[in-house]
């Protein structure tokens, strides 16, 4: 078992073409014994976006904080605090903070799709 408070985990630089200002917290990977999933935290900055991407696996998005948009069939779709998303594999999309204070939001994905 693992418990551990995500104010001890390193952020990283996302290193995608197309993302500014963007950090990841892999907060549960397989390092840790999980198998099946991956829990990543990211912190997007005011002005900060994801790149526009699509890839061949599903993820489930928890809003912590903040606002974002998420783009959804061509248009910009506002996101709050307790929002949920699924995102199925291959579908294109983006995060972009909305507001003046960090956007953070919980990004699961199947354990054989993250790089430790």
């Amino acid at each position: 078992m693992k418990i551990a408070s995500l104010t001890q985990i390193a952020a990283e630089k996302v290193e995608m073409d197309g993302a500014k200002d963007c950090q990841i917290k892999l907060a549960v990977t397989a390092r840790d014994g999980a198998p099946n999933f991956a829990m990543r935290v990211f912190e997007v900055a005011p002005g900060g976006h994801t790149p526009l991407h699509h890839h061949p696996y599903e993820h489930e998005i928890y809003v912590m904080e903040g606002q974002g948009t998420v783009w959804r069939e061509g248009k910009e779709v506002l996101i709050k605090p307790g929002d949920v998303l699924y995102i199925p594999a291959d579908e294109q999309h983006q995060f972009k903070n909305a507001a003046e204070k960090p956007f953070k939001f919980v990004c699961l994905i199947p354990a054989k799709f993250q790089k430790c």
